[in-house]
């Protein structure tokens, strides 16, 4: 185990974040070195035995959190999935999980779920937060929740740090649903008005898509 792995390595090692491993360099909790390039190499003897909450630390009996979501009832199909990826993936790291799932718009703060899991957040009753991708939490304001999460020594893994859709479709599916909630909000969600302009704009991001 005498050997150096990169950050991304150390990261999955770890089942965290690559911002919550440059913090504990920072702190001196787990420190790297550092190529002539500037990157940071971790010992992988250092990672294998790393206990970040320390041997006596109370937050071990905080138990991992498992959020998926998804918009609408047609996706009930990929909520499912994700909740399958998400109870693999802990299981996989012998974590004791609960997972907390939402049906409902990434711009709702109000979801059922999300506050469930804001709450037990702040009340320092969560140890880790996973999530399949960062957009499952909120399309937007994430990272609010991440800098409450650690301000609460809450550990966030991301399964998928990237995202395979392009910037053009990940801005398409912002502006669907961003018209989707202004539109139910002035017609109201089930009027024909609504429906109309919802169909109209999905239409068109399918037309730019295909172009």
């Amino acid at each position: 185990m005498n050997r150096y792995i990169s950050i991304g390595q150390a990261s999955k090692m770890l089942g965290v974040s690559i911002a919550t491993l440059r913090r504990w360099d920072k702190e001196g909790k787990l420190l790297s070195e550092r190529t002539p390039a500037g990157h940071r190499r971790y010992l992988a003897s250092d990672v294998a035995t790393f206990n970040p909450l320390g041997l006596n630390s109370p937050v071990l009996t905080r138990p991992t959190i498992a959020y998926a979501r998804v918009s609408s009832h047609d996706q009930k199909d990929d909520l499912n999935r994700q909740i399958k990826v998400l109870e693999m993936y802990c299981a996989s790291n012998g974590w004791s999980f609960e997972v907390i799932s939402d049906l409902g718009s990434g711009m709702n703060y109000k979801k059922k779920g999300l506050c469930e899991l804001l709450e037990r957040i702040i009340d320092d009753k969560v140890g880790r937060l996973v999530l399949t991708h960062k957009d499952r939490l909120l399309r937007f304001g994430a990272e609010l929740v991440f800098s409450v999460c650690e301000a609460k020594n809450v550990e966030v893994v991301i399964i998928n740090q990237g995202d395979d859709r392009s910037f053009e479709e990940e801005l398409a599916s912002d502006v669907l649903e961003i018209v989707t909630v202004f539109s139910a909000r002035m017609y109201g969600a089930r009027s024909h008005k609504n429906k109309k302009l919802i169909e109209g704009v999905e239409k068109a991001v399918e037309d730019a898509e295909n172009a």
